[in-house]
């Protein structure tokens, strides 16, 4: 996808580009989110090799982990272990405690954790644990009324950069074609580690997803069960279309 004006764009680097975590691959990555049992149960179906990663959001099984927990050891692929703040889409209302509660009781399944950026000193205990474990970090920032600007981009990939984490991953509201330029844009002008996930949502959230796989994104999350927001691929579909590129 061609993004007009992007090869005079002067904005200086983010991060300079080195190895990624032996976890990642170089392929664009395909991760499954389970969000709901229905979720769950299709993930359990899944063969190996289907998804690359599991995303589970601890979040929606919160009232009741266990049928999630007994689930964990049959699931075939890595799992990245998501507890999400309330005001980044998280269900519930869950406070730090029992996030970070939440986290720990997980944290022995995970290959990654992803934690929002606002999230990275109140859970520091939780990046500190996943560190001494050997487990990767990712850290999100969620925008669901709009892409920022690409300065603005910039300036939460830096800040991030800060705790070192495996992967910045942004998803952002893409109303507009120049919404996923940007997208396209940020992943085209950021050279520095760590590696990038971006994802837009909504009317342009598909495209999107294609476009930013292809750019660069190194994990792309697809739904299993039902979608849970406008502009989601699910996680099989997403293979194929990326496979067709």
């Amino acid at each position: 996808m061609e993004v007009r004006g992007a090869a005079d764009h002067t904005q200086p680097p983010c991060f300079p580009r080195e190895k990624m975590s032996s976890v990642l691959q170089k392929a664009p990555a395909i991760v499954g989110t389970i969000h709901s049992l229905a979720a769950l149960r299709e993930a359990l179906r899944l063969k190996n090799g289907a998804v690359d990663f599991f995303e589970v959001r601890v979040d929606h099984f919160a009232a009741d982990p266990g049928p999630l927990r007994r689930a964990l050891p049959k699931l075939k692929a890595r799992l990245i272990v998501t507890v999400r703040h309330p005001a980044e889409g998280g269900a519930g209302v869950l406070s730090t405690r029992e996030r970070r509660a939440l986290y720990l009781d997980f944290l022995p399944h995970a290959a990654f954790v992803d934690l929002e950026l606002r999230s990275c000193e109140t859970l520091r205990d939780i990046r500190e644990a996943a560190g001494e474990a050997g487990v990767g970090l990712i850290v999100s920032h969620h925008r669901f009324d709009s892409t920022p600007t690409l300065e603005r981009l910039c300036e939460k990939a830096a800040a991030a950069r800060r705790v070192r984490p495996d992967v910045f991953k942004i998803a952002s509201l893409t109303s507009t074609a120049q919404d996923v330029a940007t997208l396209l844009t940020f992943l085209a002008a950021t050279k520095q580690p760590p590696a990038l996930s971006a994802m837009g949502m909504g009317p342009f959230g598909k495209v999107s997803r294609l476009a930013l796989a292809q750019a660069g994104s190194v994990l792309n999350y697809g739904y299993l069960g039902d979608a849970q927001l406008p502009g989601q691929w699910s996680a099989r579909l997403l293979r194929e279309r990326l496979a067709e590129l």
